[in-house]
């Protein structure tokens, strides 16, 4: 695998940030696996974003399957080479009040932002550990959210999970850092630019919501730090967010 470049993974790779993320990186030359649940939007801009150095694949992908994760990255591995970026976007949330939330709601959204955090950061870990030794084997980036910090009225399906992916994020850097793993999360304070209704630019204005290529670069931007200055935590909103 000496020979191919290094590679990138993005589980809850959708539309938005995760097409953002599969598309900075392949301008990096850098070889992308691109998982979700559902790849059918996803393949076509797969199979644009392959180069001539550097290959970009659609990867199904249950987060929260113990197996599907263990698959995901020994396809990896054997197709694109070992990971040396890995992101976990994966979200879940069911907007409701505390009295009408099912116990279904409340353990998928949980599952979905938190135990899918930990299969996957642990399946990364593994496979930079196995790399030979070095000052930054690789690095492992969590996508947090306001809910991260503070939890809210109808918000608790969102904000329990991502409480937890926090802490695991914390947890990581603490044993693997020193190993030679950057382990970070970003908070994401405000709503990403989408096709969705309330926010696109036309829609907010320019500047209201989230670049998802802005986040993106971010993103990149952690990876390529020196293991002297590691971030842990950071927090990205548009500058006429209020907080």
């Amino acid at each position: 695998m000496a020979d191919k470049p290094n590679t990138a993974v993005i589980v809850g790779a959708g539309t938005g940030l995760g097409a953002a993320l599969a598309r900075r990186f392949a301008h990096a030359e850098m070889n992308v696996a691109m998982a979700a649940r559902n790849i059918a939007k996803i393949e076509a801009l797969a199979d644009t974003l392959t180069g001539i150095v550097h290959r970009t694949i659609a990867v199904a992908c249950d987060a929260t399957r113990e197996a599907d994760v263990e698959r995901l990255f020994s396809r990896v591995s054997a197709e694109l080479g070992a990971p040396r970026l890995v992101v976990y976007n994966a979200g879940a949330f069911v907007p409701k009040g505390i009295l009408d939330t099912t116990v279904e709601d409340f353990e998928q959204c949980l599952r979905v932002s938190c135990l899918g955090g930990f299969l996957v950061g642990r399946e990364a870990a593994r496979a930079m550990l196995a790399q030979p030794e070095s000052r930054h084997r690789g690095t492992l980036i969590f996508t947090g959210a306001t809910a991260s910090l503070r939890g809210g009225a109808r918000f608790h399906n969102l904000a329990v999970g991502k409480f937890g992916l926090r802490a695991l994020a914390q947890s990581m850097a603490r044993e693997f850092q020193p190993q030679g793993i950057h382990v970070a999360h970003v908070i994401i304070d405000g709503q990403i630019e989408s096709e969705r209704p309330g926010r696109s630019v036309a829609e907010r204005g320019v500047d209201a919501v989230l670049s998802p290529a802005a986040i993106a670069e971010t993103y990149y931007q952690l990876h390529l730090q020196p293991p002297s200055a590691w971030t842990l935590e950071l927090d990205l909103r548009p500058y006429l967010e209020k907080f």
